[in-house]
């Protein structure tokens, strides 16, 4: 009888034996993990000790502390998307920088305007546009002809009638509008429609250029539209030797050293075009270092005018340019359009380049000619001041515009990727 019984307590399964049975997962003895009978005899399924044990950590033990993420992740995750943005937005935050140090401490732009520093950073953005210019990209730009004379025409013919519509505002002071009167008359700018295309993943050649020839033609137009729409048919006297000089010195050498260097060192070549987008940072800076210089300059004549004043003078600066975006971007359309080729990429390289190129203004070219106007047509430093704003809006414009394309294209290119 005692052996009996014995034999009983033997045959039965002991409930607590889980506890006891080793973590192994392949072992056949795991399957007592899943399941154990209760004294009343229902079985409940449970999870194995092993299975929870592969829960995150701040899952394990109830609340985990908190019942959510460390702060530590949360830190971490929270500066990858800042730096993320950063990258993403490098040169409108580049620019939004120089304007800020420039309004915090004038002192250091000052003593960079005294040694020139913005010359060197437009040569340093045509040493950069001559390095990463590929030759086949020049042959784009033979291609994309009928655009570059349409952008030609647009900067030195058609957009300077902009300047009629400006001056029938009326501001006082009057040399506020007087002064973007004068910026409608300017070829595009030295840089900045440059740098953006390279950004934007224009056709650069084109923008190079468009950029070049439409500086050098426009020293010869320049004195015409001023006297035309701005002294009212008075004659202008115009410093043409000095200015053409200044810009093959600060254009057309830096972008053929630029190029040079580029077809003697094949190794740097693959070098350039292996980190396009640490030179395209590069270029961003060199370009937020002129709006630092300019904002220096002027920041105490801009606190001596009236603020609602000039926020007028910024509203009419801003009304310009969005004005020649949408005419040279309609106008690009149709031409595009009637050639056929509207939707191939080429097209749509060389559209980017003359959109961007064709609606810019350039600053210094104006100072330039306000310096050598020698008062005729009021304060030089307010006629300068506007423009300077305009200047800077027309880039942040851009940049943003260009952000926007680019978010585009990646979005797109994900699309067929995951497709």
């Amino acid at each position: 009888m005692a052996a009996t019984l014995a034999s009983m307590l033997a045959s039965t399964h002991n409930p607590f034996s889980c506890f006891r049975e080793p973590l192994y997962p392949g072992s056949r003895r795991s399957l007592v993990f899943r399941r154990y009978l209760e004294p009343f005899g229902k079985r409940i399924r449970t999870i194995p000790r092993f299975i929870r044990a592969c829960q995150p950590l701040d899952k394990v033990g109830g609340d985990g502390g908190g019942g959510g993420i460390s702060a530590s992740a949360k830190s971490y995750h929270f500066g990858k998307e800042l730096l993320s943005f950063a990258s993403d937005n490098f040169l409108p935050l580049a620019l939004v920088t120089g304007v800020g140090l420039g309004f915090a401490n004038p002192t250091l732009g000052c003593l960079a305007d005294k040694y020139s520093l913005s010359k060197f950073s437009t040569c340093g953005i045509f040493i950069i546009s001559g390095l990463t210019l590929r030759t086949e990209a020049i042959g784009a730009a033979v291609k994309g002809w009928p655009l570059g004379i349409f952008g030609l025409s647009s900067i030195l013919l058609l957009t300077p009638s902009f300047s009629r519509l400006v001056m029938l505002f009326q501001l006082q002071p009057q040399e506020l509008v007087t002064g973007l009167g004068i910026f409608c008359c300017m070829p595009t700018t030295l840089s900045s429609g440059v740098a953006l295309t390279h950004l934007a993943g224009g056709n650069s050649a084109l923008a190079l250029a468009v950029t070049v020839a439409s500086n050098l033609l426009g020293i010869l137009t320049i004195p015409f539209w001023v006297s035309r729409y701005i002294a009212g048919g008075v004659g202008v006297s115009f410093p043409t030797d000095q200015l053409f000089k200044s810009l093959i010195v600060t254009l057309l050498v830096p972008l053929i050293i630029g190029k040079v260097i580029r077809e003697s060192f094949k190794g740097f070549a693959n070098f350039v075009d292996n980190n396009r987008k640490l030179f395209s940072r590069m270029n961003a800076i060199c370009l937020s270092l002129v709006p630092w210089i300019q904002v220096s300059r002027s920041r105490s004549l801009l606190l001596s005018v009236e603020p609602k004043v000039f926020l007028s003078a910024i509203g009419i600066g801003i009304l310009l340019h969005l004005s020649l975006l949408a005419f040279n971007a309609l106008s690009i359309r149709i031409l595009s359009g009637l050639s056929g080729d509207y939707n191939s990429k080429n097209s749509k390289g060389n559209g980017t380049a003359v959109l961007l190129v064709a609606s810019q203004k350039t600053l210094p070219v104006m100072v330039a000619v306000v310096e050598q106007l020698r008062g005729a047509f009021g304060e030089p430093g307010l006629l300068v001041l506007p423009c300077v704003a305009a200047h800077l809006n027309q880039i942040m414009i851009d940049s943003i515009l260009v952000n926007v394309w680019l978010r585009k294209s990646n979005a797109s290119s994900t699309d067929v990727k995951t497709a």
